[in-house]
């Protein structure tokens, strides 16, 4: 099944990449998510648009990013969520509320380039993977700490 797709997949491809998925995948994964839209041949016009506006939102500069990466790694991003008794937070440590931590220390990241491997319940220290740009990413360490 051919694809053009609409949001960053991981290890798939990037907004305005047209790729070849296995029909199971397309259909039940990509399309109702809205990660992707099925490929014409009209489409180039949504092609065009899709990639004109990840340029718009992208970090262009390499050096930007590698300045960005250099912020975040220095030193570690508290995060305040509520929790109870023994550190158990009462659902999970969000991508927003990771994104909404960095924004509030000077730097800018979209949500969805934000990768957290196993689902973070407890309080303590984390880490987690923020892709800056195709050929940067970030480690970031995570202090989650119960807020008042």
């Amino acid at each position: 099944m051919k694809l053009i797709l609409t949001q960053e997949v991981t290890n798939l491809g990037a907004p305005g990449d047209i790729v070849e998925v296995k029909d199971g995948y397309g259909r039940n994964y990509l399309l109702p998510r809205n990660f992707a839209i099925r490929w014409t041949k009209g489409g180039q016009k949504q092609v065009d648009s899709i990639k004109k506006a990840r340029e718009a939102n992208a970090i262009h500069d390499l050096e930007d990013a590698q300045s960005l990466k250099g912020r975040l790694e220095a030193s570690p991003i508290n995060v305040s969520v509520q929790a109870g008794q023994g550190g158990r937070l009462f659902g999970a440590v969000t991508v927003h509320d990771i994104a909404d931590a960095i924004t509030a220390t000077g730097g800018s990241v979209d949500k969805r380039r934000i990768e957290v491997g196993n689902p973070i319940k407890s309080l303590g220290a984390h880490e987690v993977s923020v892709r800056l740009h195709p050929e940067v990413s970030a480690r970031v360490k995570l202090n989650v700490v119960a807020s008042k």
